[in-house]
Parts: structure tokens; C-alpha cells; sequence
């Protein structure tokens, strides 16, 4: 997995339209299988290949909860460790698939001054097209 990591964001160089860096992200069966452990989410297409095949899918793949902590990882990574994530509202798109990367992205798309609060469009997209498609609201110190 690449990292991003950044300082603490100032909110005073925050614009509507700023770019955050991409993040690429290997998916591995590793990062599958651990995210769903550490989801709790025993179902079996995120770990057992045969059954994630018996079902149409060619490979076990991401679970909901992985790809939403990783969405929440992006943006921290970007806003800095005193960040607070207010929102996260993601939609799944095509499944992640061991041996494929998801490269996020995002867009600052609203900044309010008054409440230090910030929403960023965030996409993530594999081999196959949009895995995640989402925004995020997020409070800077």
C-alpha cells in the first residue's frame, strides 16, 4: 500500500476545486481478507474462493467496510491526524479483486469558514472502473 501522509491541513489554504493527491492502493487477497476480519463480516466471498465463484464472482473481493475505511484513510491522510471526519457516504461500484490497484482521488467541492468544515468528492477506481464513488465531510482544527 503507498501512503500519503501529511501534516496537520491548514484550513486557511483549503479552496472549492483544490485536488487531493491520489492514493494508490494495491488489493491484495491479504488486504481483503484482513478488512473483512477486522470488519467482523464473515461472509464467505471475501475469503473463500470457491464460494465467492460458486456464486459468478471470478475471485473473493472487497467488503463495503474495507472500502469505507480506506475512503476515511484518504481523506485523513490528506486533512492531517487532528482531522475530524464528520460524514462518509459511499456507494460500491465495480468490486475490488486481488491483483488489481484502486487509485482515490478527490475534489474539495465546498468549504463553510464558519463551522471549519469541508466536503470532498472522492472516487476510487480499479482495472474494471469506479469501485467507490462518494463525499465526505470533514472538520478541520
Amino acid at each position: 500500500m503507498s501512503t500519503q501522509r501529511a501534516t496537520t491541513r491548514a484550513f486557511a489554504d483549503v479552496r472549492p476545486g483544490e485536488d487531493l493527491p491520489p492514493l494508490a492502493i494495491e488489493v491484495t487477497t491479504r488486504l481483503i481478507v484482513t478488512g473483512a476480519i477486522a470488519t467482523r463480516d464473515f461472509q464467505d466471498v471475501h475469503h473463500d474462493k470457491d464460494a465467492a465463484q460458486t456464486l459468478g464472482s471470478p475471485h473473493i473481493f472487497m467488503n463495503i467496510l474495507t472500502t469505507n475505511g480506506l475512503v476515511g484513510r484518504y481523506v485523513t491522510d490528506w486533512a492531517g491526524p487532528e482531522a475530524l471526519l464528520r460524514s462518509v457516504k459511499i456507494r460500491l461500484g465495480a468490486p475490488n479483486y486481488p491483483g488489481d490497484t484502486m487509485v482515490l482521488a478527490g475534489k474539495v467541492t465546498a468549504v463553510d469558514a464558519a463551522e471549519r468544515v469541508v466536503q470532498i468528492e472522492v472516487e476510487g477506481r480499479n482495472g474494471l472502473g469506479p469501485h467507490v464513488t462518494g463525499s465526505v465531510t470533514v472538520v478541520l482544527p
